[in-house]
């Protein structure tokens, strides 16, 4: 058996159950301890089973975390996951939930793992690739400069509670952590069959955007083109739904720091140069 294929799965359990102990003990709360641990045993699996060639791998790890980190963390729990959640406690100054989860997932995580959330955890785009538009029918828009407006808006809106003195703004996250799904969602499918793309939304608007690209530019795990394999067939650019180069190795590939490691170009490769 050839273990060397079964290591991507194995690190990435080393690297959540790392996270996972570490915050367990600084923190003295067992519940990091199962929330990094579910997390990472369910990417794990999902990575395992697509080397296994199991067709929805990928789509059982968006249900897995994403309907956990939404029902479970957002809408039972009461925290809001979302980038006004992150805020909010950065604004307090308590390292907690949304806080851990940012640094974790989409600030630092992304040195390692590039956009691999938007392909695995999002409950956002969990929801959006169900949608029949998987591989886009048109060229990409010059529309990115909208996510920096979502970006603003959401550090306004926290902002603007906090020096208002707003009263009991936990519960305020709350309801905006679940009126900013809707929002999400209702946008999301808008612009899916507007663009016939199921990851419009994710390429224009989304916020957490912000903060994903530019440390997805150093991430360790990308996918690479064996050159000596390639016949520039193109069939890896047109099953791409982020539009990504991957036949180009170096950094400053077209739509580099837009991968999200679904690996449609791999899968779909006739000569497995990728």
């Amino acid at each position: 058996m050839n273990f060397k294929k079964y290591l991507p799965p194995i690190l990435m359990l080393v690297i959540f159950e790392t996270v996972a102990v570490t915050l367990w003990l600084t923190k003295n709360n067992l519940f990091y301890l199962f929330n990094f641990s579910y997390i990472g045993i369910s990417i794990s699996l999902g990575v395992f089973l697509f080397i296994k060639k199991v067709k929805f791998a990928r789509r059982l790890v968006q249900l897995l975390v994403g309907l956990y980190m939404l029902i479970y963390l957002g809408l039972i729990c009461g925290e809001n996951m979302q980038i006004e959640g992150f805020w909010y406690y950065l604004f307090t100054g308590v390292f907690e939930a949304a806080t851990i989860h940012y640094a974790v997932a989409k600030i630092f995580g992304p040195l390692i793992f590039g956009r691999g959330w938007c392909g695995y955890a999002c409950w956002t785009a969990m929801v959006l690739d169900f949608l029949p538009y998987k591989v886009p029918s048109q060229p990409r828009k010059k529309l990115g400069w909208i996510r920096y407006i979502t970006f603003a808006l959401s550090i306004i809106f926290v902002s603007a509670l906090f020096l208002a003195r707003v009263g009991n703004i936990e519960r305020i996250m709350f309801w905006a952590f679940v009126t900013g799904n809707i929002l999400y969602y209702a946008v999301g499918i808008v612009l899916a069959f507007f663009f016939k793309d199921n990851r419009a939304f994710c390429k224009y608007v989304c916020p957490v955007t912000v903060f994903m690209k530019p440390m997805s530019y150093f991430a360790l795990f990308r996918v690479k083109c064996r050159k000596d394999r390639c016949v520039d067939c193109g069939k890896c650019k047109r099953v791409c739904p982020m539009d990504v180069d991957v036949t180009d190795n170096s950094r400053k590939r077209k739509n580099g720091t837009e991968c999200i490691l679904c690996m449609e170009c791999v899968k779909n490769c006739p000569k497995k140069a990728l």
